[in-house]
């Protein structure tokens, strides 16, 4: 009896001891608050991604990441700003964009003495004085600024297209190609820019 109340106490004791770090990576001994955080953190590791994409041969490591990846082909775009109504397939991009609307810009760079509204805006911008370009290619090996212009370019090379036209279901590696490429069917008059625009994704296609 005492045993069975002991060993109860102990597992109590744990319970309490770990309380938000109950489940350790067997790998890295990170801690998570719950079993299946800790799951997806494992995929980390093993490179696992059990959702797939159905448009594409994507895949991804949480269904999250699916359904936002998703958005790229079915065009929704469900995260509207309230002051400009400009709608975003992704929460944080909406978030990042409300700030635009804002006059504060309390990062400045120390060599233009530029300011911005985020921290990682300034950061990137300081690049253009650096030269720095840790985001590289490993294909090719090219190198650039942002994580996003790495993106666009890894499409040269895999041959992906995730902006779909609705109205002639032609298919586009940026969005912006898109966009110019819409007005065709709408009749709208484009700028000399977007005639370079659409002449160079024609080409491509």
């Amino acid at each position: 009896m005492f045993s069975s109340v002991t060993s109860a106490s102990t597992q109590t004791n744990l319970r309490t001891d770990c309380n938000k770090n109950r489940y350790k990576c067997k790998t890295c001994d990170k801690c998570f608050v719950g079993r299946q955080v800790l799951t997806i953190h494992v995929r980390s590791h093993s490179g696992e991604k059990p959702y797939k994409c159905r448009t594409r041969d994507k895949c991804f490591s949480q269904a999250g990441s699916l359904k936002v990846h998703e958005r790229t082909h079915s065009g929704e775009k469900p995260f509207k700003c309230n002051i400009c109504d400009k709608c975003f397939s992704q929460e944080g991009n909406l978030k990042v964009h409300e700030k635009t609307h804002s006059e504060e810009k309390p990062y400045q760079c120390r060599t233009c003495a530029k300011c911005f509204s985020q921290a990682g805006t300034l950061k990137v911008h300081e690049r253009t004085h650096s030269g720095e370009t840790p985001y590289k290619c490993k294909t090719c090996d090219k190198c650039f600024s942002q994580a996003g212009s790495l993106k666009v370019h890894e499409r040269t090379h895999s041959g992906e297209k995730p902006f779909k036209c609705n109205t002639c279901d032609k298919c586009f590696s940026k969005e912006g190609n898109l966009k110019v490429h819409e007005k065709t069917h709408s009749g709208e008059k484009l700028t000399n820019a977007e005639l370079v625009t659409s002449v160079l994704a024609e080409q491509k296609t």
